[in-house]
């Protein structure tokens, strides 16, 4: 048999802890809808939220990585240009000596070929002392290999520098002709430099595909690790404003029970009339 007792209300104690229950539910649901995350903190669920702040970290890192290879490919993009103009220059200069082989040549046109082939030629050292990114260049012979970040981990991306200076043409400063005959040996020595200069620019150009190729492949693994992070911590938000719906029923109803379980004491009233 019940105890009528106005001291212990068991019915309303079991309501008011129904309620606090739904109370609690209710508020874990409209966090998750107001952040969008179902583990926003430690507390939510320890073993989540210490793989979901690792893969984070991890992914916020590539955007170092994809910043040092994008800078490779400014570097390399500004080499290729260089290459462009010496390969134009020495297919000119390889015209002008051949042009200055003709030994029916007076001298005024023969002197006019030898000063636009000096020229030329000074032009090549012009355009790759100017191929520099960020005060860096793979063109000039003033390093033999440069180094971008590869991965989060910090592992590198190598890129091979490819000197289209003079030297590095196997031509120099003073490379020129004062003969026809010498007009005639200097075709030579161009074809075989711009033989060397079309080889180099073919390798840049290998290594700019590969730097292309793998700044594509760290923006999916970017994707992918935020993509997993999301499956590990963001909410269903149909779910849980489902949820909500049927919460805020609860509550109502769980308010409504602790009302009566109150208003049963009242009955007792009526014992001492």
């Amino acid at each position: 048999m019940a105890l009528n007792s106005i001291n212990t209300n068991s019915g309303a104690m079991i309501a008011l802890q129904n309620l606090n229950a739904t109370n609690a539910e209710l508020g874990t649901v409209q966090q998750r809808i107001n952040t969008g995350k179902k583990v926003g903190s430690a507390k939510d669920n320890g073993a989540i939220w210490a793989i979901a702040k690792t893969q984070s970290s991890t992914a916020s890192s590539l955007n170092a990585v994809k910043d040092s290879l994008q800078r490779g490919q400014s570097t390399i993009d500004v080499a290729l240009a260089a290459g462009d103009t010496v390969t134009d220059l020495l297919g000119k200069m390889k015209e002008k000596a051949l042009a200055a082989s003709d030994t029916s040549l007076n001298s005024a046109s023969f002197n006019a070929l030898v000063s636009d082939f000096n020229s030329l030629r000074d032009q090549i050292t012009k355009a790759v002392s100017n191929a520099k990114f960020n005060g860096v260049s793979i063109a000039d012979g003033s390093t033999q290999k440069l180094a971008f970040l590869a991965n989060a981990d910090g592992s590198q991306f190598t890129v091979a520098a490819k000197t289209l200076s003079l030297a590095g043409l196997k031509l120099s400063s003073t490379s020129s002709f004062s003969t026809a005959a010498a007009a005639k040996s200097m075709i030579d020595q161009v074809s075989v430099a711009l033989g060397t200069a079309t080889n180099k620019l073919a390798s840049l150009g290998t290594s700019s595909t590969g730097l292309d190729t793998h700044l594509t492949f760290v923006g999916k693994l970017q994707d992918s690790l935020d993509a997993g992070v999301g499956n590990l911590v963001d909410a269903d938000l149909a779910k849980e404003s489902a949820k909500l719906q049927s919460l805020q029923t609860k509550q109502q109803l769980g308010i409504q029970a602790l009302s009566i379980a109150n208003q049963s004491t009242s009955s007792i009233l009526s014992l001492f009339r």
